[in-house]
């Protein structure tokens, strides 16, 4: 809660900031707390993501019904999910932007996940058919994956590993002693890895399997290096036909 009152009081005169910044939480009663905390601390925020690995249970179904009913103003992003009919549930109950992944290990831990592309085409069409929104969580590895998202008819792309490595990312540098020279390294995880838990909420659950990973990618310096991505996503064909 400091941090976000610290970052409050740094942007104070750029208020169109925090129309870019969204408010992450989990679904338990310690993130109801803090969710309603960092929302009276930050009145200029303006959306809300709730963030599960797994979205497909009753208990997150009935925390988006609580957050709608606490919250009537704020955009609501929620998953992840990747099948249009619990796309529509979330909806039903109350979000506005339906989150799709299916790149944690979910998949083979828990179970239940789809191939993202597949999910991406499925829940949008669910999602447009409700006039609500779809944002693909993850999987791009390159420009071409960007631009395959929002030819599926995502709304939004979520971006972390294209991102990760850069001076202006988070995570750890790493100075590891190659053959030749000194190698830097940046840790990446996701938010449901054993990394992520630890540093966030101090211990792993003993209840819960960790559903991401955490790895270690080159150190790439600062992002302006990386303007291309952009470019590269105009120039695609999918691109071109949206």
């Amino acid at each position: 809660l400091d941090q976000w009152k610290d970052f409050f009081d740094e942007n104070a005169k750029n208020v169109d900031l925090f129309k870019y910044v969204a408010v992450s939480s989990g679904i338990s009663e310690k993130d109801s707390e803090k969710l309603r905390a960092v929302c009276d601390a930050v009145p200029s925020l303006e959306y809300i993501c709730l963030d599960v690995a797994n979205g497909y249970s009753e208990t997150f179904i009935e925390f988006i019904r609580r957050v709608r009913e606490a919250f009537p103003r704020h955009t609501i992003m929620a998953g992840n999910v990747v099948t249009c009919e619990m796309a529509e549930e979330l909806f039903l109950s109350g979000a506005d932007i339906i989150k799709v992944c299916s790149v944690c290990t979910t998949r083979k831990k828990a179970g239940v996940g789809y191939p993202q592309l597949s999910a991406v085409l499925e829940c949008a069409d669910a999602a447009h058919g409700l006039g609500g929104h779809v944002m693909s969580d993850g999987g791009c590895t390159n420009p071409g994956d960007v631009a395959k998202a929002f030819g599926a008819g995502a709304d939004f792309v979520m971006i972390g590993g294209l991102f990760a490595g850069h001076d202006q990312s988070g995570g750890e540098v790493i100075e590891q002693n190659g053959r030749k020279y000194l190698q830097k390294y940046k840790l990446f995880y996701g938010m449901s890895s054993d990394t992520a838990m630890n540093k966030h909420h101090g211990s792993v659950a003993e209840y819960r399997a960790s559903e991401g990973k955490t790895i270690t990618i080159p150190y790439r310096c600062a992002i302006k290096a990386y303007n291309t991505l952009f470019e590269d996503c105009r120039s695609t064909r999918c691109s071109k036909n949206i």
